[in-house]
């Protein structure tokens, strides 16, 4: 009669509570990992694989708790909370004022991952212990496992990322959790043996996490400063990427995943380059397309030039672009770019873009973040390459920014060795921005192009490039070359320029 009164449907609901934590506080060490070391394909690869093999050792573990199992799993929720709970603040905290920031996550992972894998095993044994209709409620507490997966996965970039940011989303989280162990503690009080104890624990828990998540923008904040060398005036976590502006006396600075975008202080040095050099290859170009550069400071450039008729700028985060639209000193660098007649603003992935040809371009310029991680890789193939070409007209000149030819050579070089493999002209040049070092680029073009023969193109204000220094541009030393014979192209389903990336980075 007792296991005919049992019901069942909160331990369902309970289920479906603890499988969307588990996939989010995974996402979340993936992700925050990325965010602070870079390559995302790597710390989601140890992340997933070290979370699975510690639920793996949780269920066999499982099997040795046989006596009050309500008791045990309301523990195992409420510790689960608290580690998720803290997970963010912990890693924030070691990447920042330790080293020892891997030994960290990978003992966070396995922990909170042991103890997840707990709990579905022990859930499943208090079914088969109190219920006749076992085949059934298994069946469906599988299938809340699932969906709450589901339910996760998409919760977590789409809603929770972008709205709360890493800190607030994990106390959220953490929350939920402890919700789940109080359904056990309220619902199954009659099977719980230290009901008084738990109750009194979930209480200050449940407190004490309420406290932080009340407190995570703050937290946020207090963290994020230790990121960074100067006063933070601005954040904001897209959809997409976590954006900084970071300010110190006039030296206003926007990072995009902790890597420096510009420098209010010289920034000039790095676009005039960018933008001029290519124009001084096309310089009767009416129709430029701009890949990236949604801080307005290329379209800036380009602005310069009467002969130009359109402009037109492609970037995936609005974010962005609205921030350079809106934020006054970064409005006043680009000066009111994005409210020139002539510029108009797509908000696209760039690769998406290019596979639907709208017209074609005189110039193409690629200025987009470094290749650290899957997603930007394949804006550095053969493919996209390619796609590019089918842009341009007929002796149109594309240019891509490309990385240190001295810090990331390997990189650098890979990515005009995987140029020359759509190109027949590729011309590497470089120059020297005091807050990135030695900058490099890759201008290629379907016609040959003679670094001597191009000249700057006249009636234009610069505040760097002039008739002496501009054919420095061209001229690499024996430290800033590399065996190009030893690299690789770089494809969509050979990703070699991360691995160059991250290994040029990891020698500095």
């Amino acid at each position: 009669m007792g296991q005919k009164q049992f019901n069942a449907v909160p331990l369902l609901f309970t289920t479906l509570l603890i499988s969307i934590c588990s996939i989010i506080y995974e996402l979340i060490i993936g992700s925050l990992s990325s965010y602070l070391l870079g390559n995302s394909i790597t710390q989601f690869s140890i992340t997933i694989g070290l979370y699975l093999f510690a639920m793996g050792i949780g269920s066999y573990v499982s099997k040795y708790v046989n006596r009050n199992l309500f008791d045990a799993f309301t523990l195992v929720e409420i510790t689960v909370g608290l580690l998720g709970s803290f997970s963010s603040i912990l890693l924030f905290v070691c990447h920042i004022y330790t080293s020892i920031y891997p030994l960290v996550m990978y003992l966070l992972t396995l922990s909170i991952g042991l103890l997840v894998g707990i709990e579905i095993p022990m859930l499943v044994r208090i079914i088969e212990r109190h219920q006749q209709n076992i085949k059934s409620n298994i069946a469906n507490l599988f299938t809340f496992d699932y969906l709450g997966g589901l339910i996760g996965s998409i919760a977590f970039p789409l809603l929770l990322l972008p709205q709360l940011g890493y800190v607030t989303t994990s106390f959220v989280v953490g929350l939920i959790n402890l919700i789940a162990a109080a359904i056990i503690v309220v619902r199954y009080r009659e099977h719980l043996r230290y009901r008084k104890f738990f109750q009194g624990i979930l209480i200050v828990c449940f407190i004490t996490v309420l406290g932080f998540t009340v407190s995570g923008d703050y937290i946020t904040y207090t963290l994020e400063e230790g990121l960074y060398r100067d006063r933070i005036v601005y954040s904001k976590q897209s959809l997409y990427q976590k954006i900084i502006l970071t300010k110190h006396k006039n030296d206003l600075r926007l990072f995009l995943d902790g890597n420096v975008q510009f420098s209010s202080t010289d920034e000039y040095r790095y676009h005039e380059p960018l933008v001029h050099v290519p124009m001084a290859a096309c310089p009767h170009a009416k129709d430029i397309l701009l890949l990236g550069a949604g801080d307005g400071l290329a379209a800036k450039q380009l602005l310069k030039y009467p002969g130009i008729e359109t402009i037109t700028l492609v970037d995936l985060d609005d974010a962005v672009v609205n921030l350079a639209k809106e934020y006054p000193e970064i409005c006043r660098l680009n000066d009111s770019a994005f409210f020139n007649p002539k510029v108009s603003v797509v908000i696209e992935d760039a690769f998406t873009y290019l596979q639907h040809p709208q017209k074609l371009y005189d110039v193409i310029i690629v200025d987009l973040p470094d290749p650290n991680n899957d997603a930007l890789n394949k804006l550095y193939t053969t493919a996209f390459y390619r796609l590019i070409k089918n842009n341009l007209m007929p002796g149109g000149v594309m240019v891509t920014q490309s990385n240190s030819p001295y810090y990331t050579k390997n990189a650098f070089w890979c990515i005009n060795k995987t140029l020359k493999e759509e190109f027949p002209c590729v011309v590497p040049y470089h120059v020297n921005v005091p807050s990135f070092g030695d900058w490099g680029f890759n201008m290629a073009s379907e016609q040959h192009i003679v670094p001597d023969n191009l000249k700057l193109p006249p009636n234009i204000t610069y505040q760097y490039l002039n008739e002496s220094n501009y054919p420095s541009l061209f001229l690499f030393a024996n430290d800033e070359k590399a065996d190009m014979d030893k690299l690789e192209i770089n494809t969509l389903f050979k990703p070699v320029l991360i691995g160059y990336y991250e290994k040029d980075i990891a020698r500095m």
